[in-house]
């Protein structure tokens, strides 16, 4: 049960972290959580775990608060601004590919003992790159546009039922075209190697944890609307 314990740790000191961040910085700090975020995601999603019996891949949290934050900015600031946030997250990922494609290709000296482990890490990034931005950008996007949807539909209340019902469609989005992507198009091995059981695995648990981060997300932007924030 370490896996499962942590993972609920984990989420929040996520939550605060966002919450602290907006609370400290206000919307510069939701601006940066979420370029922090995305690429955090994109390099925890190197890791595989068990949680609860299934195979999936980390980094769900971090980047299931990505949602969060541009729920966050949407009901304070307007779609917008939280759009403005989704094309940084899209900018600061290209960017960081970008360098570390560059970092990697420069010769290590021989008392270098970590390139390898960069060159692990960040040598498959831009796969990842091309199935996070690609499910990144369109759940993102419809994430804002189904907030902000529901806010003008129930005409600003039910704060609730606009932050679930727009996170876990476009969650169930990003889930669809990042799997089909990365697991299956561009890292056809994963196939042979996992199966379409384990690939299967991972999609479905990925999404429920993604899903559960969002129900358990649902205090945590009652708490951001009622911080006074300048």
């Amino acid at each position: 049960m370490q896996n499962e314990i942590l993972w609920f740790i984990l989420m929040f000191v996520n939550f605060i972290g966002i919450i602290l961040a907006y609370k400290f910085f206000g919307k510069t700090g939701i601006f940066a959580w979420i370029a922090m975020a995305i690429i955090l995601a994109n390099v925890q999603v190197a890791k595989i775990i068990r949680f609860f019996g299934l195979v999936t891949a980390m980094g769900n949290i971090i980047y299931g608060t990505t949602f969060l934050a541009t729920d966050i900015l949407t009901e304070k600031y307007g779609k917008s601004e939280a759009r403005k946030a989704v094309m940084l997250g899209f900018f600061t990922l290209i960017s960081v590919t970008i360098i570390m494609q560059l970092t990697l290709m420069f010769t290590p000296d021989e008392s270098d003992t970590l390139s390898p482990a960069l060159q692990q890490i960040f040598g498959f990034m831009p796969d990842v790159m091309i199935a996070s931005l690609s499910a990144y950008l369109i759940s993102q996007l419809h994430d804002v546009w189904a907030f902000d949807f529901w806010k003008r539909k129930t005409e600003g209340k039910h704060l609730w039922l606009r932050n679930n019902a727009s996170t876990l469609v476009s969650q169930l989005i990003d889930n669809v075209i990042f799997t089909t992507l990365f697991f299956v198009i561009l890292n056809p091995q994963f196939v042979e190697s996992l199966g379409w059981q384990g690939i299967f695995e991972i999609f479905l648990t990925s999404y429920i944890m993604k899903f559960v981060v969002a129900i358990f997300d649902t205090p945590f932007i009652y708490l951001a609307t009622k911080l006074k924030v300048e």
